[in-house]
Formats: structure tokens, C-alpha cells, sequence
């Protein structure tokens, strides 16, 4: 990976909450769920399913659940992303996981569902966020907002719920304020 590209996505990766005037490619968006889709879950269960909330009548839809501090923001985004954890990952298993049947790992045990499907839709949404920056565009995760009435409006009659939004498009850095600091390796870390 050249270390332009390491800026992109790390050094010069901002969370932003202003946005350009600039509609984003929905092929990028497909582009970005191609990439982070290669990266690695348990056994390969793919949770993250990811409603793209782009026009101006989703965006309406999606307004009332949203904390005050959000608003303006994610009205202003060219796209959000609703990011969510697909409760009934484990019925794709017998495609995704072929070797053996994983499936029967998870049937009857709800906790291990949910914290299978919260910690891996976390995790795809860590790399479909570095997809995207990888492409050229900026990200502006949040939460803040009301998870039942997002799954209501967004996700009903389905057993996927909400995890996250991200705010996608072209970011205003002139907005952006200095970054916060970071936990050192020594704060942060063990090695045994």
C-alpha cells in the first residue's frame, strides 16, 4: 500500500460533519461494500446489511430519528448510510461458510447471535469506512438517534436493526476543527 494511500485513509481521515455540494457515484458506494465485503468475520457471517438513505425523501424519513445535533449534518450528506447487524446472518452460512455447518452453531442461542451480529457488523462497517476513504470519499460516523424508529421506518419486517449511521460525501475541511488527541501505543497497549 503506497503511503499516499495510508494518508488518505488514516493520516488525513477525518470524521466530517460539513459537507461539499457534491452528489456522491452510487457506483462507489456498491464499490466500497465490494471492498469492505473481502475483509474477515467469525466464520465468515457478513452481518452488515447497509440502507443508503440518499434522496431527499429518505432523508425526511429518516430526520425525526435523529438526536437535535445531528440534523443539520446528516440533511446536508449526500448520503447515510444506515448501518445494520442482520439477526438472521446465520441463515447465509450454508453459502458463505460452506465447510462446515456453522448454521447450528448459532440456532437456539439468541445471545450469541446478537453479540455475533453487533461485534461483526462493527466490524465490516471499520472497513467499509476505509473503503470508502480509499475511494476519495469522507466519512462522518455518528450515533445519536433513535434505533427503534430508524429499524421501524427503515428495516420493518426484517431481522436486521440498526448499529450505526455514517454520513458520506465530500467533506468541507476548511470546517474541520484540529484533531483530538489520540491514546499513545504505551496508553493503549500490552505486549506480553
Amino acid at each position: 500500500m503506497t503511503s499516499d494511500l495510508l494518508e488518505q485513509m488514516f493520516t488525513f481521515g477525518r470524521t466530517h460533519s460539513y459537507w461539499q455540494d457534491r452528489s456522491v457515484d452510487p457506483a462507489l458506494l456498491r464499490q466500497a461494500w465490494d471492498m469492505a465485503s473481502l475483509g474477515p468475520t467469525s466464520a465468515n457471517c457478513q452481518p452488515m446489511r447497509v440502507v443508503f438513505v440518499a434522496s431527499a425523501d429518505a432523508k425526511e424519513k429518516l430526520r425525526p430519528a435523529l438526536a437535535p445535533g445531528n440534523v443539520d449534518k446528516t440533511m446536508a450528506a449526500p448520503v447515510t448510510a444506515i448501518i445494520g447487524q442482520d439477526l438472521d446472518f446465520a441463515e447465509n452460512l450454508p453459502q458463505t461458510f460452506p465447510q462446515t455447518d456453522a448454521r447450528s452453531w448459532f440456532v437456539g442461542n439468541q445471545a450469541l447471535i446478537e453479540s455475533t451480529a453487533f461485534r461483526n457488523s462493527s466490524l465490516q462497517a471499520g472497513y467499509f469506512i476505509l473503503a470508502l476513504r480509499a475511494l476519495g470519499l469522507d466519512c462522518g460516523p455518528m450515533s445519536g438517534f433513535d434505533a427503534a424508529q430508524v429499524d421501524a421506518a427503515f428495516f420493518a419486517g426484517t431481522a436486521v436493526k440498526s448499529n450505526f449511521l455514517v454520513n458520506i460525501g465530500y467533506g468541507d475541511a476548511t470546517k474541520l476543527h484540529p484533531r483530538n488527541p489520540r491514546l499513545t501505543f504505551e496508553q493503549g497497549c500490552r505486549i506480553l
